[in-house]
C-alpha cells in the first residue's frame, strides 16, 4: 500500500518551523491501522510575527542631544535577537551619523538624508535615490552667506532666518525642489523624496509590507513615514502634532520610549 506525504510550506515570516506529514487517500475498505509509534509527527513552535521590523528616527527619538545611551543600544540588540529587522530613518548625512553613533551595524538598513540615500551597514552598499544637489542653488545661497551642509543629495541649513533665503532662491532659480522642516532644521530635496520613499525602497529589498513595520519618531519630518507604517509611535518628547496623529504615545522620552516599544513587541508582539 502506498501513502502520500504532504509537507507544510515554511515561510520566512515564521520564527520557527511547522512540519506536518499526513496519510492520504487510504482505500475505504482497509481496516484502521493498529496504533503504533509513528515516524510521522506534528511539530509546531512559535507563531507568525505581526510586526517584523522597527523603523526609527535618530535625533530626538533614539538619540538625545545626538547621543544614544547604553540602555537604548541594549534594547536594539534585544530587538535584533527577537528576529526583527531594524531600520534607521534619519535626516542626517552618513558622515555626521558615523561621528556620533558607533553602532550602525545593529541596523539592517539606514535611510539617510531624509530618504535620499540608502546604506547597508553589513555590505557597505550605498544607493542614491535622487540627483546630486543643485550646484546653482548651493552657489546662490553661499553667496548670500547662508550656512550650508551639503550631502550626496540633501542641502540643509537652519531657521530662522535662513528658511526665507532658501525659499526665495528656489523660486528665483525655478528649481523643482521642496523644503522640509524638522524643528530648527531646513532640508532641501527634490520633490517626491522623503523618509517614506526611502523606507519603501528598503522594505521592497527586505520583502516586507509596510503594515508589518512599527515606525517611531518625534518631529515634523517623521509624520509621513509614520503614517506609512502599520503602527505609528510618537515618543513622549515628540511634537504635539505628531502625538495627535500617532497610534501610540510612549510614556518614556527619547531612547526610553524606544525601549518601551521594543519590550512590548518582544513580550507580546502587540502594540497597535
Amino acid at each position: 500500500m502506498q501513502y502520500s506525504t504532504e509537507w507544510a510550506l515554511v515561510s520566512r515570516s515564521f520564527r520557527s518551523v511547522t512540519v506536518c506529514l499526513t496519510h492520504a487517500s487510504l482505500p475505504s475498505m482497509v481496516a484502521p491501522l493498529p496504533l503504533e509509534p509513528s515516524p510521522f509527527i506534528i511539530v509546531q513552535m512559535g507563531e507568525t510575527l505581526r510586526f517584523r521590523a522597527i523603523a526609527s528616527d535618530y535625533d530626538g527619538t533614539l538619540a538625545r542631544d545626538g547621543r544614544v545611551d547604553r540602555d537604548t543600544v541594549a534594547g536594539l540588540e534585544r530587538a535584533r535577537e527577537s528576529g526583527r529587522k531594524l531600520i534607521l530613518v534619519t535626516g542626517r548625512e552618513l558622515p555626521s551619523l558615523r561621528n556620533v553613533f558607533s553602532h550602525l551595524h545593529l541596523f539592517d538598513w539606514i535611510v539617510a538624508e531624509n530618504g535620499a540615500l540608502l546604506h547597508h551597514p553589513e555590505t557597505g552598499e550605498e544607493r542614491l535615490l535622487c540627483p546630486a544637489p543643485s550646484a546653482e542653488l548651493v552657489a546662490n545661497l553661499r553667496k548670500q552667506g547662508v550656512p550650508l551642509s551639503v550631502g550626496r543629495c540633501i542641502v540643509a541649513t537652519v531657521r530662522p532666518p535662513h528658511d526665507v533665503a532658501v525659499l526665495l532662491a528656489i523660486e528665483q532659480l525655478n528649481l523643482s525642489l521642496q523644503v522640509i522642516f524638522n524643528k530648527e532644521s531646513v532640508m532641501i530635496l527634490p520633490r517626491g523624496i522623503n523618509k517614506t520613499t526611502g523606507l519603501s525602497a528598503v522594505l521592497s529589498d527586505l520583502g516586507l509590507s509596510s503594515q508589518s513595520v512599527v515606525g517611531i519618531g518625534d518631529a515634523e519630518n517623521d509624520h509621513e513615514f509614520l503614517s506609512f507604517c502599520g503602527c505609528s509611535v510618537a515618543v513622549a518628547n515628540a511634537l504635539p502634532a505628531l502625538k495627535r496623529g500617532a497610534d501610540l504615545v510612549t510614556g518614556g522620552s527619547y531612547g526610553a520610549g524606544v525601549i518601551e516599544v521594543i519590550n512590548r513587541l518582544i513580550d507580546s508582539d502587540r502594540l497597535c
